[in-house]
């Protein structure tokens, strides 16, 4: 007797188009897909202040859980341009591969914003910028108290202005 297997679901790659990841995750969860877009923090630039965003990991990528059946139906949302592949089948990562870029990230994010007293830290713009302290403690929410050995001094500096050394 010869049984039908459900079809099973695995991890796929898209490739979206330029800087539209954020918006085609949306669109997929929207549409009942499960979607991972692996975000990181980064310092950002403008001209009166750094800021930490989100940014994919992977420009223009995107993983969904899906069976390979329905891929093509994927492609139709707004934003995926295409499913990526890999000699001539969708290009499949392991559910171990996903584990460990969503452990990764995990403990990337614990890194950059678990700052503790005396700490070394460099400040990444403004008047004081490359100058490295040492923590002298949070203030509130969003600054932080650095000691400047250097210099000999003691300022206020926003936590998105400063980094780890």
């Amino acid at each position: 007797m010869n049984k039908l297997r459900p079809a099973e679901k695995k991890w796929y790659v898209l490739y979206t188009a330029p800087r539209a990841e954020k918006q085609v995750e949306r669109r997929l969860e929207k549409e009942g897909f499960t979607a991972f877009l692996p975000l990181h923090l980064s310092p950002r630039r403008w001209s009166d202040r750094i800021k930490l965003v989100e940014i994919p990991l992977f420009a223009s990528y995107i993983f969904i859980y899906e069976e390979a059946a329905l891929l093509q139906r994927v492609v139709t949302v707004q934003g995926v341009s295409h499913v990526v592949y890999y000699n001539g089948k969708p290009a499949m990562i392991r559910e171990s591969e996903i584990t460990s870029i969503r452990q990764f990230l995990e403990q990337a994010r614990a890194r950059e914003l678990n700052y503790q007293p005396d700490e070394e830290v460099l400040i990444a713009c403004g008047p004081l910028k490359n100058i490295s302290g040492n923590i002298i403690k949070k203030i509130g929410k969003t600054h932080m108290a650095l000691h400047l050995k250097q210099i000999g001094l003691t300022v206020t500096v926003a936590i998105d202005q400063i980094k780890k050394t």
